[in-house]
């Protein structure tokens, strides 16, 4: 690298528009906090493979799903695959970023996960309950998720193909997120109204959660970049994945006081830093 200062091509998609949150007041706000160590311009999705050889490393943030430039990403991951391009997060991801396959997989293995199954043979490993839902794997954003109940579950075509999961309608108490870069864990925000899912309180996990979370970033072997493992508070108080999103997490920075954004700057920075650099992203724990 021959700059002072990296060069940076910041992936978002300022006029998605999603549900209870605005994407774009986020990434204003951010790279406007980046530009003070970085070189950095903003483009869309699409753009991201003819501009992206022009920069020292690619950030991926609030994107949008990718559903909806769906050949457009394919492209980027394979142009970055094909070339070694630097890539935050890295496309190397083994949860979201790859589909929401996992997601059975863990909960075969054992794992604290929501009961999930893609299969119609495997129907009897989820509990019986009079409400299921489902969600395509490629889904994002709640995109085609919908709840059904168990006279349903054996005609639908997805779990043919393995193109639909199927998890038991929880009534938990709350959700929580917890929110890494790296492998250092920054925050947690919580829902204490189940009702509205993006009005979200700063939540202070117990050792017991940070514990649970962590195994989930441990599983995913990603060395840099931002995480958040969503959560829900089960009614027996236990804590059960929901998703890993290692694509392009909203980050929720507005439910922070001001100190803990400076806080996660700071640390986003200092892994930008190191991804460009070459160096390893060194795990910490606070």
């Amino acid at each position: 690298m021959s700059r002072a200062r990296p060069r940076l091509l910041y992936v978002t998609d300022l006029a998605y528009e999603a549900r209870g949150r605005r994407y774009c007041d986020e990434d204003i706000r951010l790279t406007a906090r980046l530009r003070e160590d970085f070189d950095l311009a903003l483009c869309h999705p699409r753009d991201a493979v003819a501009l992206m050889d022009a920069f020292d490393a690619v950030v991926v943030r609030n994107s949008g799903p990718v559903l909806g430039h769906q050949d457009a990403y394919d492209a980027f991951r394979a142009h970055a695959l094909r070339t070694g391009a630097r890539v935050y997060n890295p496309v190397t991801g083994r949860a979201d970023m790859a589909g929401k396959g996992y997601l059975p997989e863990l909960s075969a293995a054992g794992h604290p996960v929501i009961p999930t199954v893609d299969r119609r043979a495997d129907l009897g490993r989820l509990p019986a309950v009079d409400r299921y839902v489902v969600k395509p794997v490629l889904g994002a954003d709640s995109i085609g998720l919908r709840v059904t109940g168990p006279e349903e579950l054996h005609t639908l075509d997805g779990l043919t193909d393995g193109t639909v999961l199927v998890q038991p309608h929880i009534d938990f108490v709350h959700e929580v997120s917890f929110y890494f870069v790296d492998h250092d864990f920054q925050y947690a925000l919580y829902t204490p109204d189940t009702a509205r899912r993006w009005h979200l309180e700063p939540y202070e996990p117990t050792p017991g959660d940070l514990e649970f979370a962590r195994r989930f970033i441990a599983w995913n072997t990603l060395e840099c970049g931002i995480q958040r493992v969503d959560a829900c508070r089960a009614p027996g108080g236990e804590l059960l994945l929901v998703e890993l999103e290692d694509l392009n997490p909203y980050l929720s920075l507005e439910a922070l006081p001001a100190s803990r954004q400076d806080e996660f700057v700071a640390a986003m920075k200092a892994s930008l830093w190191r991804f460009v650099a070459g160096s390893a992203c060194v795990e910490t724990s606070r």
